[in-house]
């Protein structure tokens, strides 16, 4: 496996069964076969209603007409200025183009158009009973009425299930779990990987405002032993860990922007030196849409506290830490490389020459259809922006291999519509003047002019 340039010394894994099969089984073929490790879904607002249990009906009606209302508020916040946070979710009007989220139609039909034949499905819309959505787009308030929040996310669970048997080759579901309720999650855990849901499971966040203990509490332990036991990867993805930035608007907005990744980025670390990791050597954990430039710095820093913590006779790291990590066998980079990922949600450009440093084999790319921010429709004009420089083989690990090792893609099976729908290799490799992205695509980080390697004129 690749490792972090000079910054690895002798790292001691070799590539597991599975991953060698994947090497060896790839199809041979003219065409990539492009799989996003990053997009959305969900049902409509009131189409969660035959996915609860009846005794919720009523309790539904009145929390998705608050729903609805809040909707109302929130447009007219931003009215005049032709786009609101509704449109965050999706790339369109927010009646017109809400069925992305949830018609499996027009998601295929957008998806392979734009040279996208596998996906793997985060969850976009309210689940039922979640907080309304505060209008400065800072996190919501977390409601205690756990029975109802836990309710709701097994309702999108269930429904979940049905919209990835509609197309079970090209769909990987992520389930959700609530740290309200280990028990029930463990439950989830082992109801999920039996209904299908390979893409594993979403672990929220917990940000210091929460009511629920830090991803690195060891109440957590049966969330991680299930997940184990049943072969689901972990997945923790960008904007579900945030705290309330409070009621200041507009420059809550701008804070939240800055700092919604970081929030998400901190998990690693806490199971990290928790111990997750290597009690579970056989976990996978995924960190999407959280950015890739971030990763080689944070496993020098963390590297270094943990030798300072480890070995170290003085100083206040060996006091504070060194209980902490006297059971862990490996340095934070060495579990990074043996089992985390990072989802590279639309790659820019300028992160490309990092992939070498972060681990080839760690790097899974992603569409974020149908998010505004996503490549969609532009996606074959931006991998060929970010891709053209790169050899082939990291290209095939970045778009397909990698992704289809982690959530179990079946690449012989997708083959006929990569073929029908996906780039050519030729075509990827073939390098693209930015004077010919279309203007409408440049509020994707991978194709904004500030993210270029080469000159925009």
């Amino acid at each position: 496996m690749e490792g972090f340039g000079e910054r690895a010394i002798n790292f001691p894994f070799e590539l597991d069964a599975k991953d060698k099969a994947m090497s060896n089984e790839l199809p041979t073929s003219d065409h990539h076969i492009v799989i996003s490790a990053d997009s959305h879904c969900g049902a409509d607002l009131r189409g969660y209603k035959p996915y609860l249990e009846k005794k919720y009906h009523d309790d539904f009606e009145e929390w998705a007409d608050a729903s609805e209302e809040a909707a109302k508020k929130q447009e007219a916040l931003f009215a005049g200025r032709g786009r609101s946070t509704r449109n965050v979710g999706i790339d369109g009007d927010p009646i017109l183009d809400a069925n992305k989220n949830f018609s499996s139609e027009r998601r295929l039909k957008d998806q392979q158009e734009d040279g996208v034949v596998g996906f793997v499905l985060f969850p976009n819309t309210q689940p039922p009973f979640a907080p309304q959505a505060a209008t400065q787009f800072e996190a919501p308030p977390y409601s205690d009425n756990f029975e109802h929040r836990w309710a709701g996310l097994k309702a999108h669970n269930r429904w979940l299930k049905d919209f990835v048997d509609e197309a079970p080759v090209q769909r990987a579901g992520i389930a959700q779990i609530f740290l309200g309720d280990v028990e029930g999650s463990v439950a989830e855990i082992e109801w999920a990987a039996e209904n299908g849901l390979r893409g594993g499971i979403l672990v929220p966040g917990a940000p210091p405002d929460s009511p629920f203990e830090p991803l690195y509490s060891a109440s957590y332990e049966p969330i991680w032993a299930a997940a184990a036991a049943n072969n689901m990867t972990l997945n923790h993805h960008a904007g579900g860990a945030t705290p309330n930035f409070g009621n200041h608007f507009p420059s809550s907005l701008a804070v939240f922007m800055l700092e919604v990744s970081w929030w998400s980025q901190r998990a690693l670390w806490h199971l990290i030196f928790s111990g997750v990791f290597e009690r579970y050597p056989e976990l996978r954990w995924i960190n999407t849409e959280t950015g890739t430039a971030w990763v080689p710095d944070t496993l020098e820093k963390l590297d270094s506290f943990y030798h300072r913590m480890k070995y170290s006779q003085y100083g206040s790291e060996s006091i504070f830490g060194g209980m902490a990590v006297e059971h862990l066998s490996l340095k934070p980079s060495e579990y990074w490389l043996r089992q985390c990922h990072v989802g590279a949600s639309f790659l820019r450009p300028t992160e490309a020459p990092l992939c070498a440093e972060i681990g080839i084999d760690n790097i899974l790319w992603g569409s974020d259809y149908p998010h505004i921010e996503g490549s969609h429709p532009h996606t074959k004009e931006h991998l060929r922006l970010t891709f053209s420089d790169m050899r082939l083989g990291h290209v095939t690990k970045l778009l397909t291999t990698n992704t289809a090792r982690v959530y179990d893609f079946d690449l012989e099976a997708l083959l006929p519509l990569a073929e029908k729908y996906c780039p050519t290799k030729k075509e990827v490799s073939s390098p693209i003047s930015y004077s010919n992205i279309p203007e409408a695509a440049k509020g994707c980080p991978g194709m904004n002019p500030l993210n270029q390697v080469q000159e925009v004129i």
